[in-house]
């Protein structure tokens, strides 16, 4: 089926219609519906189970003495997309795993959405190399930039149920992206997420079943300056203990000024802010021999918050560059979600294949970040035929009217070659 006759498809079944974008396969998005503005969303629902939600992910997979970065937002967005079209069991299983409140993540998504990204496109791709200057009055700090983008990638002919095109066009500002799974369709996707996150991210998948019909991604990306960046001279050979108690030499950023800071036994936690903005890093330190990731776990996280207060702190840390890969569908199995189903998009599907992708690098100057999810779907096939007919001699036919069984031809077909 061509691309057009597609297009031609969902408008005549599905009041769908193509709606503008940018350049690469043609999207497809239910025809008259606007994102809506949210108002007042539940968002305050979604923060305690995206907290509780990281925290499990991380124990699942962050193993000891290895580095570890993840997007519990990335992940739970695409996810959360993906909801709309989830069967009954499986959204079950999705709204234990994730803790998706009971009126649904899309609304709350929504709000989140608008609420901490300050870019409606692309973000902009930042210059890697610039040399900043401490010292230079112009050079001061920038306020951040935060991209949060949902895509949905679709084979050309498979038939998207309407109510779900609805939900993503209503909730998420995005359509149905026509790729061929079978030609190019993994550059359309990669090409997306590079886009999406400033370049940080250029692949998703490493490689896609040809029988995948379609692709849920999200892209997060963050550029974000430090509101007072660490301008003292840096211990060039400084010392970094690993869990296992050897020592590597690392440079350590140094600065000393009033941040909110927090302690209690056995941890100290101190609030970096970003420039011009609402975000802010936490840096959350465990005595000697201490698991960093149990003060990730929602009650720390909250006993931290209630912790901070404003402190002259002296500040000591490294530079960090590094990225992490999760096999996402092994992951969350693990945490209960097993269920594959998603016959609410499209008829028969089912997730084959789902990845996380992220990475962070911190210097003196700020943060940078990206994460990108992805959720491959195929067709289950049907079952095995229980009987065959072979019409390979001569057979009848009859076009017949159901209802009255008034057959309209009749007819047999003693040699298909023959034109008569």
């Amino acid at each position: 089926m061509t691309r057009r006759a597609f297009a031609l498809g969902l408008l005549a079944v599905a009041a769908l219609a193509a709606c503008g974008g940018v350049s690469g396969p043609r999207v497809i998005t239910a025809e008259g519906v606007e994102r809506e503005t949210p108002a007042g969303a539940p968002v305050r629902n979604l923060q305690p189970a995206l907290a509780a939600f990281g925290h499990r992910l991380f124990g699942a997979v962050a193993e000891p003495g290895t580095n570890t970065v993840l997007s519990p937002l990335s992940i739970a967005y695409a996810y959360g997309m993906a909801r709309a079209g989830a069967d009954p069991a499986t959204g079950a299983e999705l709204d234990e795993v994730f803790g998706f409140p009971s009126e649904g993540p899309h609304s709350a998504f929504n709000t989140l959405s608008r609420v901490i990204t300050t870019t409606e496109g692309p973000p902009p791709v930042p210059d890697r190399d610039a040399v900043r200057d401490a010292q230079d009055p112009d050079d001061r700090p920038q306020p951040p930039v935060v991209g949060l983008a949902g895509g949905l990638f679709v084979q050309d002919g498979l038939a998207v149920k309407p109510e779900f095109l609805r939900t993503l066009a209503a909730k998420y500002g995005t359509g149905a992206r026509q790729v061929d799974f079978t030609g190019d369709a993994a550059d359309a996707i990669n090409a997306w997420a590079d886009e999406q996150t400033a370049g940080r991210i250029k692949r998703v998948f490493d490689r896609l079943d040809p029988r995948t019909k379609l692709v849920i991604a999200n892209a997060l990306y963050l550029k974000a300056d430090w509101a007072l960046p660490f301008t003292d001279p840096p211990q060039e050979d400084g010392s970094f203990t690993r869990a296992d108690g050897t020592v590597v030499r690392t440079a350590l950023m140094r600065q000393e000024n009033e941040f909110r800071y927090a302690s209690g036994p056995g941890w100290q936690a101190v609030e970096l802010p970003y420039a011009e903005s609402e975000l802010a890093m936490w840096i959350l330190l465990p005595e000697a021999g201490g698991s960093p990731g149990d003060r990730l776990a929602p009650g720390a996280l909250t006993q931290t918050a209630e912790g901070l207060k404003k402190t002259r702190v002296r500040v000591v840390m490294p530079r960090w560059d590094f990225s992490t890969g999760l096999d996402l569908a092994e992951s969350l199995a693990g945490l209960g979600l097993k269920s594959t189903g998603y016959s609410g998009i499209a008829d028969g599907l089912f997730l084959q294949q789902a990845v996380h992708r992220a990475n962070v690098t911190v210097d003196e100057w700020g943060t940078e970040a990206a994460a990108v999810t992805g959720l491959a779907f195929a067709v289950s096939a049907p079952p095995p035929a229980e009987v065959e007919v072979r019409a390979d001699r001569p057979f009848a036919f009859a076009i017949v009217h159901l209802p009255t069984r008034v057959p309209l031809f009749l007819g047999q077909v003693a040699d298909p070659t023959a034109k008569n």
